[in-house]
């Protein structure tokens, strides 16, 4: 258990991906550190039971953001996976690839190899797609996407009603076209969570040369500008673990920079500052934090058709019982199964505005919003200017991080996200939703004016949970860049990270699927083997983009 070839800290997405690839022809050991515990149980393995284990200490990092002033002070909370499968396991099991545009800004970043093209065949390695589109999606890999059984007529209204606002439909947002109003897909396999504790780590566990420590990883052990080791404590002793290979960090894009900081790398000035040994001076450690944000747009439900009469506990109970016995019902899905991706002005290439929809009036806590039925989409504009940063409260390192989103920092959030209120006003007023439209809950009709939208922005924005870029891919001569496209870290011999913090860029759309790709990719650049063969598809973009947002 003291040494390995490969050592991962994190059994994430990122993470659990890479034990399973790594020692798949069996001929290196691997040792997944985490220090979070089990992901047994219905918490977690129900889809329905999403806003559970996220409201868990026990499951969650617990994160908070420093107060952000653009939102009233607010602190927002900034959840991370404690627990084999990371934030796969306590996510809200949403599918999304991300748009080819995304992938290509990488590589203009200066993650050369990152692009669509390249980037494509490893979405396909990962997946075994239920319904996807032939030829655009993987038919054999360990994780499972489904989309949901789509049973409640608003799911259709919504469809429906940007059919007739005018936007494009789509088939299948993860294949060749991502714009317009379709099914959502779900990480969800037979009824039950499809984490990447269940689709990777638990099979790779399985092997003789994979390990998993339960352990609080404090630092990378360094020696002569070489990773080596890990220095780890469990049960109240420390103690070092051996990478005779690499040490790859896979701990969140809070905790890989805290890591790298508290190993020596990372702001020279903050470093020491900290009281820390500056080993490598690299200034983007922690640097680009970069997140989504939404709103809920909730509207009262005239008709008894929402998932409101499934709140009381009595019948959660009934649900839960009936997914324990079949893995069926209403526990079975995490009940987004409608969306759409929209551009949200004319000459935006690709979308940049994202809906959930949910058959319900509800907050991610489990507070009903409404005391009736109704619906909601979770509304974003998902590629914000604003960057934050994550930095070191102390040396010590079971402190928390500190964690500045600076959200809403660029003036076009403000513009676009008044845009967001408008363009789901003129959604839900379609033709579709007239049987099932009574009031709207919020922001409420009296909300019109630019000031009165701002002012309910700054109460309501929430962040969708997708932090990343704290660790940014680039050339190895830009000095923000902290891994080059290999995933080595800039400057130090046998250290990589592969996680979201290296995103150049954020994508649009969830970062599960994106997060997991990481890991798939980053395992053939460690084993130096040749990359798969690049993707010829060329993705359908809008031929009206430049004159219509629609």
């Amino acid at each position: 258990m003291h040494q390995a070839d490969f050592i991962i800290i994190g059994s994430g997405s990122a993470g659990s991906a890479m034990a399973y690839r790594l020692s798949e022809d069996g001929k290196h050991t691997v040792l997944v550190l985490e220090y979070g515990g089990s992901d047994v149980g219905p918490f977690i393995q129900m889809p329905a039971a999403l806003a559970w284990p996220m409201s868990m200490k026990r499951y969650n990092w617990g994160y908070l953001s420093e107060p952000e002033p653009n939102l009233n002070n607010r602190r927002i909370t900034a959840p991370r996976g404690k627990v084999i499968g990371g934030s796969s396991s306590i996510n809200g099991l949403v599918y999304v690839h991300g748009h080819s545009e995304d992938f290509n800004r990488w590589e203009e970043l200066g993650a050369r190899g990152w692009a669509y093209a390249d980037v494509l065949p490893y979405f396909k390695r990962m997946e075994t797609s239920h319904g996807g589109e032939a030829g655009w999606r993987g038919t054999d890999g360990p994780l499972h996407v489904q989309r949901g059984p789509v049973k409640n007529p608003l799911f259709h209204a919504f469809v429906k009603a940007g059919e007739q606002a005018g936007f494009e439909m789509t088939e299948d947002y993860n294949g060749s076209k991502q714009e317009g109003f379709g099914l959502m897909e779900q990480t969800i396999h037979k009824g039950q969570r499809w984490s990447a504790a269940n689709a990777y780590l638990k099979p790779a566990l399985k092997r003789p040369n994979v390990s998993l420590l339960r352990c609080f990883a404090r630092r990378v052990v360094i020696e002569n500008g070489k990773a080596v080791g890990v220095e780890i404590e469990r049960g109240g002793k420390i103690e070092v673990v051996k990478a005779k290979r690499e040490v790859i960090v896979s701990a969140s894009s809070f905790n890989s920079p805290k890591l790298l900081m508290l190993s020596g790398i990372g702001p020279a000035a903050h470093l020491k500052e900290m009281g820390i040994d500056v080993v490598a001076d690299r200034p983007g450690v922690g640097a680009n934090l970069q997140d989504h944000m939404e709103f809920y747009f909730q509207q009262v439900s005239t008709k008894p058709v929402s998932l409101y009469s499934w709140l009381p506990w009595f019948w959660q109970g009934v649900a839960g019982a009936q997914w324990l016995l079949s893995k069926g019902g209403l526990g079975a899905s995490n009940q987004f199964e409608a969306c759409a991706f929209l551009r949200s002005a004319p000459g935006v290439r690709q979308p940049d505005i994202q809906y959930h929809f949910l058959p319900v009036a509800i907050s991610y806590d489990g507070k009903a919003a409404a005391k009736s039925h109704g619906f909601q989409a979770h509304v974003g504009y998902n590629l914000s200017k604003s960057r934050g940063a994550v930095t070191l409260r102390s040396a010590e390192p079971m402190a928390d991080p500190v964690i500045r989103f600076n959200y809403m920092s660029h003036p076009e959030d403000w513009e676009k996200f008044r845009h967001c209120v408008r363009l789901t006003r003129e959604i839900f007023g379609q033709q579709a939703f007239d049987e099932f439209r009574g009031p709207e809950i919020q922001p409420g009709e009296t909300v019109v004016t630019d000031a009165q939208i701002d002012a309910f922005l700054r109460e309501h924005l929430e962040s969708a949970y997708h932090p990343c870029g704290t660790c940014k891919m680039g050339r190895a001569d830009d000095p923000m860049a902290v891994v080059d496209p290999d995933c080595r870290v800039i400057g130090i011999e046998g250290l990589r990270v592969a996680d979201s913090s290296i995103f150049p860029h954020i994508t649009y759309g969830n970062l599960n699927g994106p997060s997991i790709m990481t890991g798939e990719k980053a395992a053939d650049h460690i084993l130096g083997r040749d990359p798969l063969p690049r993707s010829n598809q060329e993705p359908w973009i809008n031929p009206r983009w430049e004159t219509s947002d629609r």
